[in-house]
């Protein structure tokens, strides 16, 4: 029997009206329907939660309320989703196109059973929405919880995973807990599957793009913690070597 899993489309937000509608749409438009959306938002002052209500879509839950931050927003998506797997959709990123959970679930459906971790490529937008680029690092052919040492090879809404497997989001990184996240969540993950397929219109002006120095001391201590401080070192003198090399 092909697998047909639902998905949690989890959203947070924060005073996100001016990029919250073409989100909105990317997951109205799936033509694959077995997912729910859960808009979290941080108790925001503008018009965001009515512009979600006003499209008449209909949400798993629509929670608005003061928060310590994204990642706690996010804990509490995880903590109310029932689907098999975890989308973290941002607000002003989009779902690449309306078939894209289709094509997600053809890349699994003939599976005796659900991968940890489902992923894919992702596509980087500017505020107009126009194609900009593909993302600098491609997705591995094999993912494992080791990839991350050559940096984040897979962005983190790209990024599915099964939600029995799920920690919660490490509070006390303000900027990259994800990436920390996607690692634990590698780290027992025995399956994850590449869906050769464009899953995410990133939009480029993320809070880790706003706070770009702090974002990646916080991602090299991370990394400091998964792989020890010499291999890290070692792989960040790479990383300035392939930078030069792009130039």
């Amino acid at each position: 029997m092909a697998l047909r899993p639902k998905f949690s489309i989890i959203t947070v937000t924060y005073n996100a009206s001016s990029v919250i509608e073409p989100t909105l749409q990317s997951v109205a438009a799936q033509s694959y329907k077995n997912y729910e959306y859960l808009l979290i938002d941080g108790a925001s002052t503008d018009d965001t939660v009515s512009k979600a209500v006003a499209t008449g879509m209909e949400f798993a839950h629509i929670v608005s309320e003061g928060d310590s931050g994204l990642y706690d927003a996010m804990n509490k998506g995880i903590a109310l989703a029932t689907g098999d797997y975890l989308c973290f959709l941002n607000a002003g990123d989009a779902l690449y196109a309306p078939d894209t959970l289709e094509r997600m679930v053809a890349a699994i459906e003939d599976m005796p059973s659900l991968p940890c971790v489902i992923y894919g490529e992702t596509a980087e937008v500017d505020a107009q929405r126009r194609f900009i680029r593909m993302r600098r690092l491609q997705a591995p052919e094999n993912l494992n919880w080791k990839s991350f040492k050559k940096g984040m090879l897979v962005c983190h809404q790209a990024f599915f995973v099964r939600r029995d497997l799920a920690p919660r989001y490490n509070l006390k990184y303000r900027l990259s807990a994800d990436v920390d996240w996607c690692i634990r969540v590698m780290k027992k993950s025995s399956q994850l599957v590449n869906t050769h397929t464009t899953i995410i219109n990133y939009l480029q002006n993320g809070l880790s793009l706003q706070n770009h120095r702090a974002s990646l001391i916080e991602r090299f201590n991370i990394m400091c913690k998964h792989y020890g401080v010499l291999s890290t070192v070692l792989h960040h003198v790479w990383f300035v070597f392939r930078a030069i090399i792009k130039k």
